[in-house]
C-alpha cells in the first residue's frame, strides 16, 4: 500500500493535500486497491458546497459503487475532467489524480484527519 508524506487522511479513505485554503481531495491507493477496476466516476459540480462527510460523488468498479465522502467541508473550485474520460487513472495513481479541489470553509476540522502514520495503522487494523 502507498502513502504519501505530508497529506492527510480519513477513515473513510480519502486523502487531503492542503494548500494554503485550498484542498485536493482523492481516493487512496489503499481504496482504489479494495475497488479494483474502476470504470466510472461521478464528480460534483464546481461551487457546489460541502459539509465534511457529505458523499460528493460515487466511483463505480467492475465490483461494486462506492461513494466519495467529503473529509474537509468546502466549496468545489475544480473537478478533474479527465476522470470522466479515463477513471482509470485513479487505478494507475490514485495520487496524482484527485477528483476535485475545494476552498476550505472550516479549517479546523483538518485536525481530525490522520497523518500518514497513523492512516498506515489504520489500514492494518481493517485488514
Amino acid at each position: 500500500m502507498k502513502t504519501v508524506a505530508g497529506l492527510l487522511y480519513s477513515k473513510e479513505h480519502e486523502w487531503v493535500k492542503v494548500e494554503g485554503s485550498k484542498a485536493f481531495i482523492g481516493v487512496t491507493d489503499y481504496a482504489q486497491h479494495a475497488m479494483g477496476e474502476i470504470v466510472f466516476v461521478e464528480l460534483p459540480e464546481v461551487d457546489d458546497e460541502f459539509s465534511m462527510g457529505d458523499v460528493f460523488g460515487v466511483i463505480e468498479s467492475v465490483k461494486a459503487a462506492s461513494e466519495v465522502y467529503i473529509p474537509v467541508s468546502g466549496k468545489v473550485l475544480e473537478i478533474n475532467e479527465a476522470l470522466e474520460d479515463s477513471p482509470e487513472l485513479i487505478n494507475e495513481d490514485a495520487f496524482e489524480n484527485w477528483i476535485v479541489s475545494v476552498e476550505i470553509t472550516n479549517k479546523s476540522e483538518l485536525e481530525g484527519l490522520m497523518g500518514e502514520e497513523e492512516y498506515r495503522e489504520f489500514c492494518e487494523k481493517e485488514e
